[in-house]
């Protein structure tokens, strides 16, 4: 049976998309439960056709104008105005989503790709969004893991508390070397974000509101996945960190793989968020590799919403629009979906 697009609610202001307030919880239960009786919206539970929608780091840190690492894209407003289209897809087709997974970017001061990791013989740390570390600048010298750190990190069970900076000189060259070996970015140094406990943490409160909302219509739990803790790797893609090992082979971290299987127990895996050329796209690159290990017709089951998601863009200094876009049609010629969050949900396949 075809379900209609539902209309937005009048409490959806697109006005305050860019600004952080607080949800008045209740009103919205109250609202959310009335919603649901005027429009026929049956609990999740019933659903014969099951989707996710993957919400890939829709955070204050992203997606708020002047917060840490506010994602422009080339309109300059890019997260701001794909958070609206967002806010009303998610309104409009609540009674097509079981399910709405946020994943949460979470970071503390000492970790790989902040300034203060790294150091050079003048006791001067890498400037953020305008370093990049290389393989290069590690054999000159250029940059090396500041001992400070040390005593501030949860090192692996292979390390000894003598062995602890020597290690760790060590895997910050192994790391550096092995992102340009497995064809990553290299190691950029971005400022302090996502930090936890702090508000740049949170999920933009817009966005926040139309997933309680839904999870109020259709009696269904918010899923939040927490990435990007561990210290000693990046964490773009929800589904692994980008190294895995240390120097000599040894585990420092492990793919995610429980929350890969939930992903793939849905008949629809729906995806938007930020950024498209950073967390979105190793996100799904990562999926898909995932998938074509286990049955490649699954990949007819992702959907990459184009017009809710942008790409990395700082004013002359790096532009990855173009990355963004090879990344999305690379997995739409495996079988992913590019689709238009305007279009119908039921015109997509």
């Amino acid at each position: 049976m075809s379900i209609p697009q539902l209309p937005v609610p009048s409490h959806f202001d697109a006005g305050q998309v860019n600004q952080v307030w607080r949800i008045p919880y209740q009103e919205r239960q109250h609202e959310a439960q009335a919603w649901a009786q005027e429009h026929a919206i049956l609990p999740a539970f019933e659903d014969s056709f099951r989707t996710c929608l993957l919400l890939v780091d829709v955070q204050n840190t992203f997606c708020i104008p002047d917060f840490e690492l506010f994602v422009g894209g080339r309109s300059g407003n890019g997260a701001v105005e794909d958070n609206i289209r967002l806010c009303q897809f998610i309104y409009r087709n609540l009674p097509h989503i079981t399910r709405i997974a946020c994943t949460l970017d979470t970071h503390t001061a000492m970790q790989i790709f902040h300034e203060v990791f790294w150091i050079n013989d003048a006791g001067e740390h890498p400037a953020p969004l305008q370093t990049f570390i290389t393989p290069a600048d590690i054999e000159a010298g250029r940059w090396h893991v500041n001992p400070a750190v040390v005593s501030s990190l949860n090192f692996p069970p292979q390390v000894t508390e003598s062995n602890q900076y020597a290690w760790l000189k060590a895997y910050g060259e192994h790391y550096v070397k092995t992102l340009t070996a497995d064809g990553k970015y290299p190691l950029a140094i971005w400022p302090y974000h996502a930090m936890l406990g702090g508000i740049g943490h949170a999920v933009v409160s817009a966005v926040e509101e139309a997933c309680f909302f839904h999870a109020i219509a259709r009696s269904t739990q918010i899923h939040y996945e927490i990435k990007g803790q561990n210290p000693l790797t990046e964490n773009y893609s929800v589904l692994r960190p980008e190294v895995l090992s240390d120097p000599d082979g040894k585990p420092i971290d492990q793919k995610n793989s429980a929350f890969l299987e939930m992903l793939l127990g849905y008949d629809r895996v729906i995806i938007a968020g930020q950024a498209k050329s950073h967390c979105v796209a190793w996100t799904v690159s990562d999926l898909l590799t995932e998938i074509q290990q286990t049955d490649t017709e699954l990949a007819k089951r992702v959907y990459l919403v184009d017009d809710l998601t942008s790409p990395v863009v700082v004013p002359g200094v790096v532009d990855f629009t173009e990355p963004a876009d090879e990344a999305f049609a690379k997995v739409s010629d495996a079988g992913m979906h590019v689709v238009q969050s305007t279009e119908p949900i039921e015109r997509w396949i």
